[in-house]
């Protein structure tokens, strides 16, 4: 019936105009995974900046943003209903990337600052009120020495359970690598240099770990993901098939570790990849994608990982979204 209608409406058009084929592909024909909530957050005014990051506190409820500009704070705090609480700014310059650590003592928010003065080029460990607890890197300086821990350009983190961290290092700058740190800040593995070559980055932008043992980076410039073994920093393969168009800007698992939504920014649309169970990663493949209005610009995202919301944030907008899923 489907294809009997398609080829009406194309007889109707006399072959006057294309239609894009991507209205018609299957994954685009199946139930809608996410809605918008358009009622997050409930004062969008608060956004007074470019929205960089988003990082979700799912066991406390809440939403950290972090936003650039001049006399704006940097980093707002929402409840997971959309109702703003306070915001903080000490020691943030140029936040990139944001990620909340949860821990059975309690939470704390790691941020990336590529900014070029005197508290730029590092990864901090904040306290939910904003209180400066640990920084990586030297500050105001950056460089590619592991003694002293330096920093080009830092874009994005990820902190196990067991405090064990992921830094994509960096967002532009002379560094194009990947880091696994202890929870003493020593480095366990390190891969990466400027390339196109397997194991190489043109500006690693994203990173996050899966429930097997697997590190998935987005490589920005390179129009692809890369993915490593947790332990050991192998390299286990890597997906350019699905970003002929835009390549990843963020990487996150939706909270049953079945698909990966990829930010594509230039495109303006989140991409929703099957994810590979234990084993080979396979070629990449699209089941769903959700397109974004014209000069959104979806940046990094977040997921909730007990109610498997995500939350977008978007630099062209200026907002985060927040979708909730269908089923």
């Amino acid at each position: 019936m489907a294809g009997t209608l398609l080829a009406l409406l194309l007889a109707l058009l006399g072959g006057s105009q294309v239609i894009k084929a991507e209205h018609f592909s299957p994954w685009k024909g199946e139930q809608q995974m996410y809605k918008l909530d358009i009622g997050w957050p409930k004062t969008p005014e608060h956004f007074t900046g470019q929205t960089f990051c988003v990082a979700v506190d799912s066991v406390h409820g809440l939403v950290y943003v972090g936003q650039r500009g001049d006399n704006v704070p940097k980093v707002l705090v929402f409840s997971k209903e959309g109702y703003f609480l306070h915001s903080w700014n000490d020691t943030v310059e140029m936040p990139h990337g944001i990620f909340v650590w949860n821990t059975e003592t309690g939470s704390s928010v790691w941020i990336t600052d590529v900014g070029t003065g005197k508290y730029g080029h590092t990864v901090k460990q904040y306290s939910p009120l904003g209180k400066l607890l640990q920084v990586l890197g030297t500050p105001g300086n950056a460089g590619s020495s592991l003694i002293p821990l330096q920093f080009d350009q830092p874009a994005e983190i990820f902190v196990e359970e067991t405090g064990e961290v992921y830094i994509v290092d960096g967002d532009g700058g002379m560094n194009n690598r990947v880091l696994k740190l202890s929870d003493d800040y020593k480095e366990i593995w390190l891969t990466g240099t400027n390339g196109s070559g397997i194991g190489q980055f043109r500006i690693p932008h994203s990173v996050t770990v899966d429930a097997f043992g697997r590190v998935w980076v987005a490589d920005r410039g390179n129009k692809r993901i890369q993915v490593f073994d947790k332990v050991t920093g192998e390299w286990l393969g890597s997906w350019s098939g699905c970003f002929s168009e835009d390549g990843p800007y963020s990487v996150r698992f939706t909270a049953d570790y079945k698909y990966l939504i990829v930010a594509q920014l230039n495109i303006n649309r989140l991409a929703i990849l099957a994810a590979p169970p234990v084993g080979s990663i396979g070629d990449c493949v699209i089941v769903h994608s959700v397109q974004l209005a014209d000069e959104t610009k979806p940046h990094l995202v977040d997921v909730d990982m007990k109610s498997g919301e995500v939350y977008v944030a978007e630099i062209g907008a200026q907002q985060v979204q927040k979708y909730v899923p269908l089923s």
